[in-house]
């Protein structure tokens, strides 16, 4: 595996992570955050403690530990979404359980926030920056600011497989995480009906695992992703696998893509495309199909509601882990096929807690290899931001905020 990073972190430091500097006072915005965080408190049943004994929320439950009041209002106050997560970057507030803590928050996320102020969002909430737009040029560079940090980052807390989306599970979570994302693949696989001497191309490689299993079938894929990494290393595996000839592994954007093919899978890509784009994806999908043909499509979820009202904004997963990233709603994915293109969902399955038990076991991972993040150059706050990811999404899927599902899509 190679370890060459485009985005390297290096020493904690101010110039690497702004969010480490101290904030600029804003004692309004500081008070209205504190007034707010008690309330979401008390409504979502998690206590908040400050440094100087006082505790507001209920007595049990979760707690979520302030260690700078006034630097954690202020970033709170001034940011919202993005000042909270910088906040814990910056060892403003901690939690002996993240997902404890989230979870309640992202349940009642619709709720939380008065009414009033909701409406007020769309004066103090950050928009995307245009420069994280997915045109050609901005989609290898969001991509490669996440996807090409380090093959050897990723397989610290992947399973075998070095399959980085929902695994499906039986229902016996104790069962290895490989069994389950070989269900997810193989399910996805059945669905296309891809076997021998099927024409499958794959929009997001990832580390090829779908694809080698595609190709074990008797499938002849062709597979496109915008990672240098990933293709590198999925390339080393299909070799190893023996089913290297069977496999077309392109550097090469999706709206690129060209010939006919059986069937097209796509799994948790959707998400890296952006809404301005999603008909162009779509419309490619109908493109490259051949008559008769499948699509089977893997995409992550979200109420419709909260999609529209979350759309435009500048999140601080955007900022530090996503660029570019907005997650779909099923009636967004409706709407969008019915009038872009000839497709319609013909099955869908749906399978959150699969992805929560999934972002747990990964969750759990990272953490416990913290000495192998460390020495591959990834420094103490690189390895908070990525714990807050993993457990903040974990939060959404348990809170069923988030859902993702598997869709099969005919003429």
């Amino acid at each position: 595996m190679t370890t060459t990073r485009e985005h390297p972190p290096v020493a904690t430091d101010v110039d690497r992570w702004p969010a480490m500097a101290p904030p600029r006072p804003a004692p309004v915005r500081a008070a209205i955050a504190r007034v707010l965080l008690t309330r979401i408190a008390r409504h979502a049943g998690v206590a908040v403690t400050l440094p100087d004994g006082t505790r507001f929320g209920p007595s049990g439950g979760p707690v979520l530990a302030v260690r700078d009041a006034r630097s954690f209002f202020t970033r709170l106050g001034r940011d919202g979404n993005i000042g909270f997560g910088e906040a814990f970057l910056a060892g403003d507030w901690d939690a002996v359980d993240l997902v404890a803590v989230l979870e309640p928050m992202a349940r009642n996320v619709a709720t939380l926030v008065p009414p009033a102020l909701q409406r007020l969002r769309r004066f103090y909430d950050p928009r995307l920056p245009a420069a994280e737009d997915n045109n050609r040029h901005g989609s290898r560079r969001n991509i490669a600011r996440h996807y090409d940090l380090s093959n050897d980052l990723f397989a610290t807390f992947l399973d075998e497989t070095m399959t980085y989306s929902a695994a499906l599970f039986d229902g016996d979570y104790d069962e290895p995480l490989a069994m389950a994302q070989r269900r997810k693949i193989d399910r996805l696989l059945d669905l296309v009906a891809a076997g021998p001497g099927t024409r499958l191309l794959e929009i997001g490689t990832g580390w090829g695992e779908l694809a080698i299993r595609a190709a074990r079938r008797g499938a002849h894929v062709t597979t496109l992703t915008l990672s240098n990494e990933q293709a590198a290393l999925a390339g080393r595996r299909a070799a190893a696998a023996g089913v290297g000839a069977n496999i077309d592994i392109r550097l090469q954007d999706y709206r690129d893509a060209d010939g006919e093919y059986d069937a097209i899978v796509s799994v948790e890509m959707i998400e890296a495309v952006g809404e301005k784009w999603w008909p162009t994806y779509f419309r490619t999908l109908d493109e490259r199909l051949a008559p008769g043909g499948a699509v089977g499509l893997q995409a992550i979820l979200m109420p419709h509601d909260r999609m529209l009202a979350s759309k435009s904004s500048w999140s601080w997963i955007n900022k530090y882990i996503f660029p570019g990233g907005i997650i779909m709603s099923e009636r967004a994915i409706e709407e969008t096929l019915a009038a872009h293109t000839t497709l319609r969902i013909a099955d869908r399955m749906h399978f959150g807690p699969s992805y929560a038990e999934t972002l747990r076991r990964w969750r759990e991972t990272f953490v416990d290899a913290a000495a192998r993040v460390e020495a591959l150059g990834f420094d103490e706050t690189f390895r908070r931001m990525w714990t807050l990811y993993l457990a903040y999404s974990e939060a959404g899927f348990r809170a069923g905020y988030l859902n993702v599902g598997q869709f099969l899509l005919r003429r």
